[in-house]
């Protein structure tokens, strides 16, 4: 029987009406791990630098801001399992005839479908902002894969080809199926969003996993990671020599991510007090292996502030410090007196 959910559903978005969440129609679920206290601490910052703050992404000012300031308790979410039955996938888009969710943008605009040729059952482990961002494919899709395999056969609408990812995958042993159009007579979601006890101990074993592959690595000052101009556009215009300064005047290392190996990534972090760079997906790289009492440095432009990167670190009971520059994303600058300083408040 052919489907005109794929219309129905467009529809219904532009007139905000969207589906419920395709969680509506689940059969069973149950909690996977309890939600827990967790204490947000205060990140290293000059005051007058709040000042700068011109626009935020993932949530509004006052809210980045108070992550910012810290120093209160918060509740994070359980991490909960559901089932579901007779489901289809479609274009990487989950239906049931009156639920949905998109898994990543439609790549076809067909408005309707016929029965998919293929069944099967699994478990999902991938988000949307993990099909948008590296950064939330290592620190969020990364540690859900385990759920998905103690569960289910896990499974992905997107084959692991993406730039480090192949690497990453295989280092940390994921065996994923890689599914298109296909019914599902059962498949198993997750809602691992809170940064809860149980997630920090699957960081964790994820960070023992990528540091076994090598030798034991000593303590080091720290790492600047290069973001240059790829990816969207946080262009810091004096990149090159904010990094050198960290490098002559504090001992830093300096990798350029795209024209490194996940193991020369790993060797370069995995002992660093501090990562720093401009804020960004590439800066996962180093979170996922920095030791546990290290801290993270962000740079960030004044009109795209953002706190996600400390929503890791407070979850790992790591430091976060930033300052943020004056300009666009397009090209902002950072005084290195301004780094300095708030280096000092880290390292003291």
């Amino acid at each position: 029987m052919i489907s005109f959910l794929p219309i129905v559903h467009s529809l219904r978005k532009i007139a905000g009406m969207p589906f419920p969440d395709i969680e509506a129609v689940a059969v069973d679920r149950w909690t996977i791990a309890p939600q827990s206290r967790r204490f947000v601490r205060p990140a290293k910052f000059l005051p007058h630098h709040l000042d700068r703050i011109k626009g935020t992404q993932f949530g509004p000012i006052i809210e980045i801001v108070k992550g910012f300031r810290g120093n209160y308790e918060t509740t994070q979410e359980a991490t909960v399992g559901y089932r579901l039955k007779n489901i289809d996938l479609i274009d990487g888009v989950l239906y049931a005839p009156d639920c949905s969710r998109s898994l990543r943008p439609r790549s076809r605009r067909m408005p309707v479908y016929g029965p998919p040729k293929h069944s099967t059952s699994g478990a999902l482990f991938e988000s949307w902002v993990g099909n948008r961002w590296f950064g939330n494919w290592l620190s969020d899709d990364c540690l859900t894969y385990p759920l998905a395999e103690k569960y289910q056969t896990p499974i992905t609408t997107r084959p692991i080809t993406r730039g480090h990812e192949p690497q990453y995958a295989t280092k940390l042993d994921f065996k994923p199926i890689y599914v298109s159009d296909v019914h599902f007579d059962e498949v198993i979601l997750f809602r691992d969003k809170g940064q809860n006890e149980a997630k920090k101990k699957r960081a964790d074993q994820v960070r023992d996993k990528l540091l076994a592959s090598a030798p034991p690595f000593p303590v080091h000052p720290g790492v600047f990671i290069l973001r240059g101009n790829k990816g969207e556009s946080r262009l810091l215009s004096n990149e090159a020599d904010i990094a050198e300064r960290f490098a002559k005047q504090y001992g830093f290392r300096i990798i350029d991510p795209l024209a490194s190996s996940v193991d020369d990534i790993i060797h370069a972090c995995a002992g660093a007090r501090i990562v720093a760079g401009v804020e960004g997906s590439h800066l996962v790289h180093g979170l996922t292996v920095m030791p546990p009492d290290s801290a993270l440095f962000v740079i960030q432009p004044a009109d795209r502030v953002v706190s996600v990167l400390k929503v890791m670190t407070d979850r790992q009971g790591q430091g976060y410090a930033f300052v943020v520059g004056e300009g666009t994303c397009e090209n902002f600058r950072v005084e290195w007196s301004d780094i300095d300083r708030t280096l000092e408040m880290v390292l003291a």
